[in-house]
């Protein structure tokens, strides 16, 4: 009989404990607010304020800062959540955009290339490559070069001797 009594002085159950009111949170909420980590000094003197154990204040700091911790981490996974999905929107309106690009490019093409009355379309014009790895057609006129004047017409650019290309100040100067 006496083991068991010396039992539940060590380990008084949790109907002894006692319960910080209202008041006694607030004032360690607002200590946390200052300072999250107490040192020896500040807890004894927090303790003795609200009239409770060290120990409590301790272990009400550490439950505090376990809960503070997941709460920025739960705060920190949906901001990333939220940059994630505006990232795949973009990446997606991104992608129609390159498809509608792509679309209109090839109408521009096949407009640009079917209105050179007599000639064959680029993809149908048999080629030959040159020894500088550039195409020409039959019509003689190197496929390379018909791009980059298209590009440079789509762009209004003008592309010069050296390759590089100058703003045209008329764009339909093509």
């Amino acid at each position: 009989m006496d083991n068991l009594h010396s039992q539940s002085k060590r380990h008084p159950s949790k109907c002894n404990k006692k319960r910080l009111n209202q008041d006694q949170v607030r004032l360690l909420e607002t200590s946390f607010n200052f300072e999250t980590k107490l040192n020896p000094d500040q807890k004894y003197q927090l303790a003795q304020q609200l009239g409770v154990p060290p120990r409590q204040v301790a272990i009400w700091y550490q439950n505090k800062r376990a809960r503070w911790k997941n709460q920025t981490l739960e705060f920190d996974y949906k901001e990333v959540q939220v940059r994630l999905e505006n990232a795949l929107a973009d990446n997606k309106r991104l992608e129609r955009e390159v498809e509608w690009l792509k679309e209109e490019l090839g109408k521009v093409q096949s407009m640009l290339f079917s209105s050179y009355t007599g000639y064959p379309s680029l993809s149908s014009a048999s080629t030959s490559c040159d020894e500088d790895g550039t195409s020409t057609t039959l019509l003689g006129e190197s496929k390379g070069c018909l791009q980059k004047e298209l590009f440079a017409c789509l762009l209004g650019t003008d592309q010069n001797e050296h390759g590089n290309s100058d703003i045209v100040g008329n764009a339909h100067k093509c």
